[in-house]
């Protein structure tokens, strides 16, 4: 991530503020152009270190690092030295992250399938029964139109259908394995809650940034609104679209 020098001053007088022990306002007048945007750069910075997992930033260090830039002081690393140090460290943040993500994701799935109701099948896809349906029910290669809603374990909500007003329709072989084999055990006018291991779901193939990261397990509710004729040219399903995911990796 490249920071220009205009972004890394408005950032610096941030974090000096805050190390000051002076309060941060909690208005700020946006008259100008420039107020304007040094205040969506302060934003921009702090969404992308929020997004890396960046924690505890040593302000001290920062600033020293700052003023070693600005004053044109030999700094303490080479910039090539810099770059491996950064890439390190912002890797080690993401495995460990990955892995916590796998065993809470784990751990979850192995209490829910006690529950009342639950059926886990075979390859580990766990899912409910919230309403029988009476229709078709479609194979692998069929079109189909769904109302959805997919939350984390912890219940965040990270897409929703319902709150686009617009079913998704997509071939049941292009999306995450749990929704292939998921909604063949349904019938038009069913609705099912699916319980998704990362195997069957999005696994590694997640873009850092938002709700959504690498190794989570995954909870959907969905309702099977018609199994479709397929067309000449299908629509494409950006959420869940496994190609579409593997291409943003």
């Amino acid at each position: 991530m490249k920071i220009t020098n205009l972004l890394l001053t408005v950032f610096a007088f941030a974090i000096i503020a805050t190390s000051c022990g002076q309060q941060v306002p909690s208005k700020v007048n946006l008259k100008t152009d420039k107020d304007t945007v040094s205040y969506i750069i302060g934003v921009d910075i702090a969404n992308s270190l929020k997004s890396a997992k960046f924690e505890g930033l040593e302000y001290d260090a920062f600033i020293k690092g700052l003023d070693d830039v600005f004053s044109d002081k030999e700094t303490a690393f080479s910039k090539d030295t810099i770059k491996i140090m950064l890439n390190k460290y912002f890797t080690e943040l993401r495995n460990k992250a990955m892995e916590k993500n796998l065993t809470d994701g784990r751990a979850f799935l192995e209490e829910n399938k006690k529950r009342e109701g639950v059926i886990t099948t075979a390859s580990g896809l766990q899912y409910e029964i919230i309403t029988e349906g009476t229709g078709k029910t479609p194979t692998a290669t069929d079109m189909v139109k769904v109302n959805y809603r997919g939350t984390l374990i912890d219940g965040t909500e990270f897409d929703s259908s319902y709150e686009r007003n617009k079913p998704a329709e997509f071939r049941l072989n292009g999306v995450i394995t749990g929704w292939t084999e998921g909604l063949q055990l349904m019938k038009e006018g069913a609705k099912f809650k699916f319980y998704i291991p990362t195997e069957l779901g999005y696994g590694t193939r997640v873009r850092p940034g938002g709700k959504l990261e690498a190794n989570m397990a995954l909870i959907f509710e969905v309702e099977l609104l018609e199994v479709m004729d397929v067309p000449a040219e299908e629509p494409k399903n950006v959420s869940l679209n496994q190609k579409k995911t593997n291409k943003s990796k």
